[in-house]
């Protein structure tokens, strides 16, 4: 399957829930009015598109019917993608120009924190990459276990101390180990006690300080991983998060198990933080590069009859 056809399929659930319910919303008219915009607005903040968002396409779409004098509802659908795909802007690349080049991995437990390791570990490997992890979220019991089984799998070396030790101070080895052996890619993981913001904020500083002196002039990616179905929530965890470390890209998971793909866009629009990876299945290579134009056509695609009435059939079985 090609990487269209896997950010398609991953987005299914999303497309079915909020694009959907738009065109629902806007075939039911038969003339734009102010009852339509309402209507168009609702469902967007009810697909997990956030207040802030949803309202800021819905006063674009406004002035863009005014400005070029649009009557038919039925040109709303392609206005709506337009604005959509000048939101996501840009799309930036993970910056791997330096040897070795540091991607420090920070999100709440439970969010896809060791899998998208494990995941880029493979992905590195293969590319004929030199890999090194850094197991520096100590703390949580078994949380070294599983990452040491991640990186076993994908043949990359693992730094890690005992657990319960000082993260900074594991940091502090692999970036000497990294240098020493040559690595292209040091990946760190860290804790994710969001619930104790102080205490985190204190070792994501020291971390830093760590990498700033010892890896100076090395490209460093902070990525925040968020669990796509938590929806707004993991929009909240961004900004919390965003409070406590320099975050220069976002890693979200489980797209393809939720309907709630529209935090993409919030996250864009709202932290102004770009999404970098996608996670679109369980496979290795499911863990995709962020394409914002692939993500948008695929949002938007007109849906052929014979697939929406297979979509149909799919949900009378579920019921």
């Amino acid at each position: 399957m090609g990487l269209f056809s896997k950010i398609k399929e991953g987005l299914r659930k999303t497309k079915e829930s909020m694009i959907s319910g738009m065109q629902r919303v806007v075939n039911s008219f038969t003339k734009i009015d102010e009852d339509l915009f309402e209507q168009l607005e609702e469902t967007m903040i009810m697909s997990d598109m956030g207040v802030e968002t949803s309202v800021e396409i819905c006063e674009k779409l406004r002035k863009r019917v005014k400005e070029r004098g649009v009557t038919d509802p039925g040109k709303i659908m392609e206005l709506i993608q337009e604005i959509i795909s000048e939101m996501m802007g840009e799309d930036v690349a993970l910056d791997l120009s330096t040897t070795p080049s540091i991607i420090l991995v920070i999100g709440v437990n439970g969010a896809g924190k060791t899998t998208t390791i494990g995941k880029l570990c493979h992905q590195y490997k293969q590319q004929g990459k030199k890999v090194l992890v850094a197991a520096a979220d100590t703390f949580r019991a078994a949380a070294i276990d599983q990452l040491e089984v991640w990186t076993q799998r994908a043949g990359v070396d693992l730094v890690k101390h005992a657990e319960g030790s000082d993260p900074a101070a594991v940091v502090f080895d692999a970036v000497t180990a990294a240098k020493a052996r040559k690595t292209d890619v040091l990946i760190c993981d860290t804790a994710g006690r969001l619930h104790n913001k102080k205490n985190l904020m204190e070792e994501l500083r020291k971390i830093n300080r760590i990498i700033s002196q010892q890896a100076e002039g090395c490209a460093v990616e902070t990525l925040l991983v968020l669990d796509a179905t938590t929806g707004q929530n993991a929009v909240n965890q961004a900004r919390l998060f965003n409070e406590v470390a320099d975050i220069t890209g976002i890693v979200l998971t489980k797209l393809d198990g939720t309907a709630k793909g529209g935090i993409v866009i919030s996250i864009k629009n709202e932290l102004g933080i770009p999404v970098k990876l996608i996670g679109v299945g369980e496979q290795i290579d499911d863990l995709q590069p962020f394409d914002s134009r692939s993500f948008v056509t695929a949002l938007f695609e007109r849906t052929d009859k014979g697939e929406e009435q297979a979509n149909e059939a799919d949900h009378t079985g579920d019921e």
